[in-house]
């Protein structure tokens, strides 16, 4: 590892642990069974009309984190939502999330532009379909910076960030931990694995991805992984339900 690389991953080291240490909304999760949430991030067009309908067919629902900033345009993981898109995905009874209107990086961008492109992307989003808000965030590319977090947790009622776990116990409003599944998308059963850790648990497991496609970006997974992990989440016994609406049903367990 040359001094460049060193020098990276103690840098990157610093930045999540301030992170984890400073401006936190603690809540304390006990929960009778285990939950899990499926996220899309950045809502390319797939991941409603394939990763969606995989999870209409089996009853269930997800959280798609927008940057309104961004729609109609053609990014990595492919073409991003459209207008009708956001009222379809309302109609099926997903939720709608927030991801910033200009898609800021979370660390790189200064905490006041973090915020301005938060206003602006619920001000889109009401200009858009009037009389609806965001209810959960999700950051974009990072973890955010102490400054950005503390902004971010007084619009919303909890905040995403990535951790390749799940929640049990102790856990942060304000940077909830996700396991992003193309990370091991090759690996389907280290992602069951996790699964069963979250039931024994009786945890919540928010899973994140991008697109769902034959031939997914580095960010999104394929149609058949999707579909097995969402039919082994459904067999494991958790209730699976949308950020927001998990959230909720966990408050209510307490």
């Amino acid at each position: 590892m040359n001094p460049s690389q060193v020098w990276s991953r103690i840098q990157g080291r610093y930045q999540r642990t301030i992170t984890k240490l400073l401006f936190k909304r603690s809540l304390e999760i006990h929960n009778t069974v285990p939950y899990i949430s499926f996220t899309f991030d950045d809502f390319p067009r797939s991941a409603l009309y394939r990763g969606g309908e995989i999870l209409i067919r089996l009853g269930l629902r997800a959280t798609y984190y927008a940057s309104l900033g961004l729609m109609g345009t053609e990014a990595p993981s492919g073409t991003i939502f459209v207008p009708g898109d956001i009222k379809e995905l309302l109609a099926e009874g997903h939720e709608l999330g927030c991801h910033t209107f200009a898609h800021c990086h979370s660390w790189e961008t200064s905490p006041r532009v973090f915020e301005d492109s938060i206003i602006k992307n619920k001000l889109a989003l009401d200009e858009l379909v009037p009389g609806t808000a965001f209810s959960s965030f999700a950051y974009p590319i990072s973890g955010p910076r102490p400054g950005t977090k503390r902004r971010v947790g007084r619009y919303f009622r909890c905040c995403r960030g990535g951790g390749q776990t799940f929640i049990a116990g102790a856990t942060d409003l304000n940077l909830l931990k996700a396991y992003f599944l193309e990370k091991s998308r090759d690996n389907p059963e280290f992602v069951k694995e996790v699964i069963d850790r979250n039931r024994r648990a009786r945890g919540w497991l928010i899973f994140a991805t991008h697109d769902i496609s034959e031939t997914p970006a580095p960010y999104g997974c394929t149609p058949s992984f999707f579909e097995d992990i969402v039919k082994y989440s459904l067999d494991s016994g958790a209730r699976i339900l949308p950020v927001a609406k998990a959230l909720d049903a966990i408050c209510d367990d307490l």
